[in-house]
């Protein structure tokens, strides 16, 4: 057999059927051979059999992408994720790509919608992304609204795509669309959720919202996708298509598909509303802490010198009895303390219980239906831009950007 190289269109035999696909490469003396399907596979060297090397195609990135300049312009910000990524089909390996040439060329449909600017803070899993690069991703969001563009997409790891999207609407007031965007499953994958994901995500972007936003699909079809809170929103599943849900609310609209027509609520915040203003301070000597039953006071001493602390206690907003001597004692020493619920659902209301008056007696803050992430990020951008715990108590308690609701819904 001739030597077989990546590219090279190769047959398979399996049980009597030939199914035909792409040779990657030889690992541990197996072929790796992406299907036509979309699917990798493994199997010996023995049961392939080369076909043709197709002629070579230029590298990805080559030749130029002409903009319609007629259209909107809206910016793309990219911090890494499963969405800013392609498939290279000779090699079948998920790559990078942050221009937007890059971006263009992989959904070409996106030209119809705007033109594109892009701007790379980062390329990381969304699992390490860090306050600092909040704030950074917050600059330079602002940059491009005091620049001019209709609208901001950030391309971003779902994982954590919830506490970056709320941190930048506590730092930032926005008079256009800013919309976060990930993808649950890769570009490579028949099950993609990237270009109809990245499709909505410019539909909402030159649509009539004005404030900071998640677009991902509304339900395991592709039928549309769900414009969420960034501070109301939580990713709830860790493989589905719809895995994040606005949580105390509906969503703000949706972006039909394959129309891309946006439909907003009342509720949703619209465009020219607020002024561009940019308050990036964060005070990252915060944590959030999760009780369990049985979890001893002493691991309280691990978050000695925090300058605030989320709970997420159960129920009502409760932990156990032994642990608010150390809790006051936390308090006293200059920590601010908030609680919020596990439940998720419903408002934490410490004052039923004899153990919910105590926490109050030892200085708690109520979290009201905060969800914890959200109330993590605000508690970091409170402490940041606020000097006296006082108002800085109240200010937890207040609805600044969406992110505590009049009405838990039953």
């Amino acid at each position: 057999m001739e030597r077989l190289e990546t590219g090279d269109l190769v047959r398979y035999a399996n049980g009597g059927t030939a199914v035909t696909g792409t040779y990657i490469a030889e690992r541990d003396g197996m072929a790796v051979v992406k299907l036509e399907s979309g699917y990798n596979i493994g199997t010996s060297l023995e049961k392939i059999e080369f076909v043709e090397r197709p002629a070579r195609q230029p590298p990805a990135g080559a030749g130029v992408v002409v903009q319609n300049t007629d259209l909107p312009e809206l910016a793309i910000i990219s911090t890494g994720g499963t969405i800013a990524s392609r498939v290279d089909y000779r090699t079948g390996a998920v790559m990078s790509q942050f221009s937007a040439s890059d971006i263009l060329r992989a959904i070409p449909e996106l030209g119809d919608i705007a033109r594109y600017r892009d701007r790379q803070i980062a390329s990381i899993l969304s699992e390490n992304m860090q306050p600092a690069l909040w704030r950074e991703l917050a600059r330079a969001v602002y940059d491009e609204i005091r620049a001019g563009v209709a609208g901001v997409i950030v391309t971003h790891g779902t994982d954590t795509m919830a506490y970056s999207a709320a941190a930048v609407r506590f730092m930032l007031k926005t008079p256009v669309p800013v919309v976060f965007v990930g993808s649950q499953r890769s570009a490579d994958r028949p099950s993609s959720d990237n270009a109809m994901n990245a499709l909505c995500s410019a539909a909402a972007a030159t649509g009539d919202l004005g404030e900071v936003a998640v677009v991902m699909h509304a339900t395991t079809n592709d039928d549309r996708c769900a414009i969420h809170r960034a501070t109301r929103v939580r990713k709830m599943h860790t493989s589905r298509r719809d895995a994040f849900q606005s949580m105390g609310m509906a969503p703000l609209g949706y972006v039909d598909y394959p129309s891309l027509s946006v439909t907003l609520s009342d509720e949703a915040v619209r465009r020219g509303a607020e002024e561009p203003e940019l308050h990036d301070a964060l005070e990252e000597r915060c944590a959030l802490i999760h009780f369990y039953p049985g979890m001893p006071p002493a691991v309280l001493d691990a978050f000695e010198g925090c300058a605030g602390l989320v709970i997420s206690g159960t129920g009502l907003g409760h932990v156990a009895t032994a642990w608010i001597p150390k809790i006051r004692e936390m308090v006293e020493d200059g920590t601010t303390v908030v609680m919020t619920s596990q439940c998720l659902h419903g408002r934490v209301c410490d004052r039923v219980y004899n153990t919910g008056r105590d926490l109050l007696s030892a200085g708690v803050i109520e979290g009201e239906d905060m969800l914890p992430e959200a109330a993590l990020v605000k508690l970091m951008w409170v402490l940041g831009n606020e000097p006296d715990p006082e108002r800085a108590g109240v200010l937890m308690q207040t609805d600044l950007r969406g992110e505590i609701r009049r009405r838990s819904i039953p």
